[in-house]
């Protein structure tokens, strides 16, 4: 090969290679989808999350410290059946007929029965990111998975178009679940209208304080890449996601955030969140 054709595939795939990591690091922005703006605030109606929880319950393992876990590996071809007729279930409803609140928990809980459905047809699978949207798109969140009320839907336009712009709430971040250690937990039961909001702030409770999502040590604070991604849901600056990071830290923790004014580093385990990741 000459000196001048391997020069130019060695700058082709340096160019390539830029172009995955840049994809691959950007972070969707909120991008309101009016189509999904509507809503029903005189609705009784209740959606019923029973199955779903009821696979959560079964295959979601809990831990006190670090990520909760999913038995991917153990989840049976009927429960891979429940889990895509729970899928359907919720596509045949059309959300936009429902309170807010009964929309915020049909939302996350789609979006988490996906991620899970995902996984299993890829499985076994080191990292969501190993599954595919296109040749520059690593991870599913691109992918039409479901449609709604006629419409397409992928997971990134149901985080980035529906559930962030619609309640511009940074706790929808705790409810999301992609799947990876360095996620906030999935939880071991649905989402419900009638606890969407306490389960949520459990669940950021539970993430603060783990080093998952903040801890400071003698070289500053080291944060979740979470709160740089999304920093602008955060306040959008650095002192706004500390604020945010004491308003759910502990005592111990609050007091270690005393002082301190910088984000030091951030970091992110996109390692799958499976049992078998750990033998445990």
């Amino acid at each position: 090969m000459s000196r001048r054709l391997s020069n130019g595939l060695a700058r082709s795939v340096g160019i390539l290679s830029l172009l995955w990591a840049a994809s691959s690091a950007a972070a969707p922005k909120s991008d309101p989808w009016p189509f999904w703006a509507g809503h029903d605030p005189e609705s009784e109606q209740i959606v019923d999350h029973g199955d779903w929880s009821r696979l959560l319950q079964r295959y979601v393992r809990e831990r006190e410290s670090g990520a909760n876990r999913f038995d991917y590996g153990a989840v049976s071809d009927a429960d891979r059946d429940r889990l895509a007729g729970y899928v359907d279930t919720l596509a045949a409803i059309d959300p936009r007929g429902l309170n807010r609140a009964e929309q915020k928990a049909y939302w996350i809980n789609l979006y988490n029965a996906l991620t899970v459905q995902q996984i299993l047809e890829a499985y076994p699978v080191g990292s969501i990111r190993d599954i595919r949207s296109g040749l520059f798109s690593p991870g599913p969140w691109k992918k039409d998975l479901v449609s709604v009320a006629g419409q397409p839907l992928t997971l990134n336009d149901i985080e980035h178009r529906i559930l962030r712009p619609i309640w511009q709430d940074p706790l929808i971040h705790y409810g999301v679940n992609c799947a990876s250690i360095g996620c906030p937990d999935l939880l071991a039961t649905a989402y419900t209208g009638d606890s969407v909001d306490e389960q949520l702030a459990g669940n950021a409770r539970a993430y603060v304080n783990d080093a998952r999502g903040a801890q400071v040590t003698d070289d500053g604070l080291m944060v979740s890449s979470i709160y740089i991604w999304f920093q602008a849901d955060f306040g959008g600056s650095d002192a706004g996601v500390i604020e945010h990071l004491r308003r759910y830290a502990d005592p111990a923790l609050r007091k270690r955030l005393d002082g301190v004014r910088d984000i030091d580093d951030d970091r992110y385990d996109w390692s799958l969140n499976d049992v078998a990741a750990t033998g445990s």
